[in-house]
Formats: structure tokens, sequence, C-alpha cells
């Protein structure tokens, strides 16, 4: 797959919430996830395939997911942009949010191998 096409398959498997199937179908094994600040005793930068997935695993187990829509994908070169809105719940503090995230995806040999998170 092309960036675009990787993209697009991204954003249609956000959509229907399949997260870790993202992950196992179309990152690398030593993708780099970087946070634009990372949960408390947590580092912002994730390597490899199964520390991703032990973010996502942590981000569910921490928050409550009301809607999510996803934007994109918006592609240059070998990278694309993704837009997510997510209405969500912290379960620990019991806080909703109403929170705005801007991905960037690079990819290299037909996968994701870097992803950076931005968000206010």
């Amino acid at each position: 797959m092309n960036t675009k096409e990787i993209g697009i398959r991204l954003v249609e498997l956000c959509r229907q919430g399949k997260f870790d199937e993202a992950i196992t179908e179309l990152y690398a094994d030593d993708i780099v996830s970087v946070e634009a600040s990372g949960p408390s005793g947590m580092d912002r930068i994730a390597r490899g395939k199964q520390a991703v997935i032990g973010k996502g695993q942590w981000w569910a187990e921490n928050h409550d997911v009301h809607s999510i829509s996803v934007e994109g994908p918006y592609p240059l070169e070998d990278r694309f942009a993704v837009h997510f809105h997510m209405d969500i719940t912290n379960k620990p503090s019991g806080q909703r949010i109403a929170m705005k995230e801007v991905a960037l995806y690079t990819t290299a040999n037909g996968k994701i191998v870097r992803e950076e998170f931005m968000y206010g």
C-alpha cells in the first residue's frame, strides 16, 4: 500500500473502533509513537508494536469514549495527518472532556513507522 492507501485504511479502522486491528495490520514492528505529553509515570515515547498496544490498553482502562469522529487522511509524500474529535470521560477523575487531536503518521515500506500526537 502507498501512503494514501495506508491513511484511508487507518481512518476506516479507527472509525469502526478497531484500533488494535489497525496496529496489527498497518504498523511496522519497530513503530515509534510520540505523545505531546506522557501520562503520569509513563514515557511520552513508545517504541515497538507491543509498547503501542500497551499504551492503547492503558488508554482504554482509563477512559470512557462516548463518541469519536475521524477526519482525513491528509497525505503529503510519505506522511499523512488525521484529525480526531473525541468525547471522553477520564475514569480516575470523572472529568468529561471534548478532546481534539491531530496525528501525524510517517510511512515506509507499506507500513506506519512513526506516529505523533498533537493536542492542546
